[in-house]
Order: structure tokens, then sequence, then C-alpha cells
């Protein structure tokens, strides 16, 4: 499971996708302009979202059992 993190605060959350009820995965998506975006996407498919943030910056990703 992906488990986002803030570094400043230390606040977590871990994010599901709520169409199959799995688990999302951390991700990057590359914008035209060549910047790198993570992202927090479905395994099986069903799309994607920007991840989390707290204290006005992305959240940090590990990967938890």
């Amino acid at each position: 499971m992906a488990t986002y993190t803030c570094g400043k605060c230390n606040m977590a959350v871990d994010i599901r996708c709520s169409k199959c009820q799995v688990d999302l995965v951390n991700d990057s998506i590359t914008k035209a302009d060549g910047t790198t975006v993570q992202v927090s996407k479905c395994p099986n498919g069903c799309g994607k979202v920007k991840s989390p943030m707290c204290c006005a910056a992305d959240m940090s990703c590990s990967l938890g059992g």
C-alpha cells in the first residue's frame, strides 16, 4: 500500500480507489513542458489523481504492507 506522509507535520494518508476498492499506487506523469508531477493511480486502470498535498507541499510516498 502506498502511504503518503507530510514532511513538515507528519500527517499520513492511504488512498484507495472507490470504484474497485484497491489501493492506489504512486506514479508520475510528464507534462508537455517536460516537468513531472507525482500522481496516485489505480493499478486496475480506473484513473489517477494528483497526489495529496499537506502544508502547501506534495506529500512523499513510501510503500508499506
